[in-house]
């Protein structure tokens, strides 16, 4: 790794921008390396993952492994996976889940990241805020339709629910996407390790 990716590594992880926004404090959660082919960008750690430091280990973790096709010793090895979520640090909870990511990491740190990982031929994007980030006005008008049509964004991107036990329901109401998707994303995965 050169030394300009690794010092950027340890300032993100030094990073207090939004400190005091942030219940459990800052404690940046991220997987990176130069030579990463997937990135995955989801929204932010969860309580679990911010306890841990490592990213989506929990449930969603375990389905998101599940999808891909890959055990932990992949998914672990930021070699093969980097892990951008848009914000670094666990934001809190409101009404219906975990706040949104705050916007201070994206603004601050996204493009100086993304720039140290030239060889990545797949972004799997994971939530709303990614989908803004990654796909902007090509998004379709809801999330099953921006999954949907995820030939328009193949093979470069591909755009996945949350896989968090929460959208067990949407999952039941379109089959077709592990049916047609997964067998997709399991493929691509493979050939990228």
């Amino acid at each position: 790794m050169k030394a300009e990716t690794a010092k950027l590594i340890q300032e993100v992880k030094a990073c207090t921008i939004c400190a005091t926004h942030l219940p459990l404090g800052p404690r940046p959660v991220f997987q990176l390396h130069p030579k990463a082919k997937i990135l995955i960008v989801g929204q932010a750690p969860g309580v679990r993952v911010h306890e841990s430091g490592i990213p989506f280990n929990d449930p969603s973790g375990d389905r998101l492994r599940a999808w891909m096709g890959v055990d932990r010793d992949i998914f672990y090895d930021a070699e093969k996976i980097a892990i951008l979520p848009m914000g670094f640090c666990y934001p809190g909870t409101g009404k219906s889940g975990d706040l949104p990511p705050r916007p201070e990491c994206a603004e601050h740190w996204r493009k100086k990241l993304l720039a140290q990982l030239p060889n990545i031929e797949l972004t799997l994007v994971i939530g709303q805020y990614a989908q803004d980030w990654h796909l902007g006005k090509r998004q379709k008008e809801n999330l099953t339709e921006t999954v949907r049509a995820w030939k328009d964004y193949w093979p470069k991107i591909l755009v996945l629910p949350h896989p968090s036990p929460r959208n067990n329901i949407w999952l039941k109401k379109n089959p077709w996407f592990e049916k047609e998707i997964l067998p997709q994303l399991k493929s691509a995965v493979f050939r990228a390790q």
